[in-house]
């Protein structure tokens, strides 16, 4: 057996752009990806703190150091321009593996700059 857990969180990331015309997925900043240890097609949940809609989706790897998080297609009727965000990033790992987990969170300013990156985070 597997469960599926957080591995990693993009904490109040801001969604730089929505476009309804797209296939789907999330863009993400390569930046950002390498922080959290996260991968194109990973699929990930993203929370939209602005308005409580939850959306599980896979990542599309954005260009490097320009600050994106884009929703495409479907969620782009969710998820406007500057909506704050939680992305979590999940995997399906054996639960002895699971037990010793704990997720790497990306904490970002407001245009999407790393402030400070916690391995291993467990709140206090």
């Amino acid at each position: 057996m597997l469960v599926n857990v957080c591995i990693a969180k993009l904490h109040r990331a801001t969604v730089t752009d929505a476009d309804l015309n797209y296939v789907g997925s999330v863009t993400i900043d390569e930046v950002l990806l390498k922080a959290a240890g996260l991968v194109p097609g990973q699929m990930v949940t993203i929370n939209n703190v602005s308005n409580a809609v939850s959306w599980r989706t896979y990542i599309v790897k954005g260009k490097k150091g320009k600050g994106d998080i884009i929703l495409n297609g479907p969620p782009a009727r969710l998820f406007q321009k500057s909506d704050k965000v939680i992305i979590l990033g999940e995997a399906w790992v054996d639960p002895k593996e699971a037990a010793k987990m704990s997720p790497t969170v990306v904490f970002m300013d407001d245009k999407n700059r790393i402030t400070e990156v916690k391995k291993g985070w467990r709140p206090a």
